[in-house]
């Protein structure tokens, strides 16, 4: 089964939230832990991570917290999970890493895979955070 990590999954939860706030309000992570119920420690480390990355601002003090580095509409969703995952690929040899792989030479399914890694890499490419705000649990847009 192809899934995103769930690390990523609250990352992109942590940063939809912080792109609904008003802006330059800083949002603790402890408090997006407690409004969403994801595990504080990991989440800590994940908002650390999209700091590191430039996709968020830490701010100290009393009112300090996270902030988006850039407007929501131009955050996309391949950013995020490349900051938290590394290269989004469907197989490791996608990414040029054939080490180990007993069929990679004559491998039928390479170039087919590509395409369907292109077309998924889009969808992520086009998909920013501003698309992720204001959807219910369970809905699709």
């Amino acid at each position: 089964m192809f899934t995103i990590a769930k690390r990523t999954d609250y990352g992109l939860m942590a940063l939809s939230y912080l792109a609904e706030q008003e802006e330059d309000a800083a949002i603790t992570s402890r408090a997006i832990a407690c409004r969403f119920h994801i595990p504080a420690e990991l989440l800590a480390k994940t908002m650390q991570l999209l700091a590191r990355n430039g996709l968020v601002e830490s701010r100290n003090g009393p009112k300090g917290g996270y902030v988006l580095s850039r407007r929501p509409e131009t955050i996309s969703v391949a950013e995020v999970i490349r900051a938290i995952e590394g290269p989004i690929a469907m197989a490791t040899c996608q990414i040029g890493d054939a080490t180990g792989c007993e069929q990679y030479e004559k491998c039928t399914i390479f170039y087919p895979m590509e395409k369907i890694q292109k077309k998924v890499t889009d969808v992520l490419e086009g998909m920013t955070l501003q698309d992720m705000v204001g959807t219910p649990a369970g809905e699709i847009r």
